[in-house]
């Protein structure tokens, strides 16, 4: 049986940590996933997660997050929760305690967490709402928050709007879902994914994050693997589990996630940008692959004083 390890995307390193002390002291890795993105989402700095998150094309904060253990493939995981800053920890919940479903969403996701006794929060920062309120100013030559093309009817204003939100882009900076991934002393295998989403999407927009198979998947015979980026194409192309299922076929972890990317390339998709991707095997291997030079991913062991950078393949 290997030694524990954890990786994580860019941004991880909030939590990386937490969940390595938590390997090395014989825990869980369920528990070490969960507590590095509670961690993550908690991060204030951080606007593509948790408290914090830039809202959707309402000004609302939506979050997604998912976990799968390895071992029995179970899966848990919730879409556009709307007031509540774990989602991860929701997610888990659903895995243990609502067995008999894997994913829930919106409000009924939201029921679930008030049953449970889940903390409440407002997600919306003075800085992301800061950010959501620029980026709009910022795309349009109206004065004082007026769209001067729509001026003829409610109808027409509505249509102004999808098209500023479908214009709108990531703010500049650090951006994407976070991905953790760990093995436990014991050689269990898990894998947790979450994020706040594109900005400004549609609400009740749901990406890869909350579905297995395309965002997260784990599968102990042969490896687990995550995505970020361009959710869309990770739900066509099922990506997570075609990474595992690569690894299966006997690549290692960088070739499998390689593999991944280039047929999601062949896709077509006019709102194309870019997806990542990492693997860990329960034998301690890992890598990640990019559509862009200079993409990292983080890694701790037992012997790590703190998550060490190392680069991503590009395609």
């Amino acid at each position: 049986m290997g030694q524990p390890i954890v990786i994580g995307s860019e941004r991880s390193e909030a939590g990386l940590p937490a969940a390595m002390e938590i390997l090395s002291r014989d825990g869980s890795a369920a528990d070490a996933v969960e507590t590095a993105l509670r961690l993550c989402e908690d991060n204030l700095a951080d606007h593509y997660v948790g408290t914090g998150g830039l809202p959707n094309a309402q000004g609302v904060v939506e979050l997604d997050a998912s976990i799968m253990v390895g071992s029995t493939r179970a899966f848990g995981g919730v879409g556009a929760v709307r007031g509540y800053p774990h989602p991860i920890s929701i997610a888990r919940a659903v895995l243990e305690k609502l067995p008999q479903h894997a994913v829930l969403v919106g409000s009924g996701a939201e029921l679930f967490a008030h049953e449970l006794g889940f903390e409440k929060a407002e997600l919306l920062t003075d800085e992301s709402r800061a950010l959501y309120r620029d980026a709009l100013r910022e795309s349009t030559s109206s004065v004082e928050g007026e769209n001067t093309r729509a001026t003829t009817g409610d109808q027409k204003y509505r249509e102004a709007a999808l098209e500023l939100v479908r214009r709108l882009g990531p703010h500049d900076g650090p951006w994407g879902t976070i991905n953790v991934l760990a093995v436990d002393a014991d050689g269990e295998l898990v894998v947790g994914v979450s994020t706040s989403g594109y900005p400004w999407k549609y609400p009740g927009r749901i990406g890869d994050s909350a579905i297995p198979g395309a965002g997260n998947y784990a599968d102990l015979r042969y490896g687990g693997a995550a995505c970020t980026g361009r959710g869309e194409l990770s739900m066509r192309a099922v990506g997570a589990h075609r990474i595992v299922d690569r690894l299966a076929a006997g690549d290692d972890p960088t070739a499998a996630c390689l593999a991944m990317l280039r047929d999601a390339a062949h896709l077509p998709d006019e709102f194309r940008s870019e997806l990542r991707c990492l693997a860990l095997t329960p034998d301690g291997r890992h890598g990640a692959a990019a559509g862009q030079a200079g993409s990292t991913y983080n890694v701790m062991t037992m012997s790590s004083t703190q998550p060490e950078a190392h680069p991503r393949s590009v395609l």
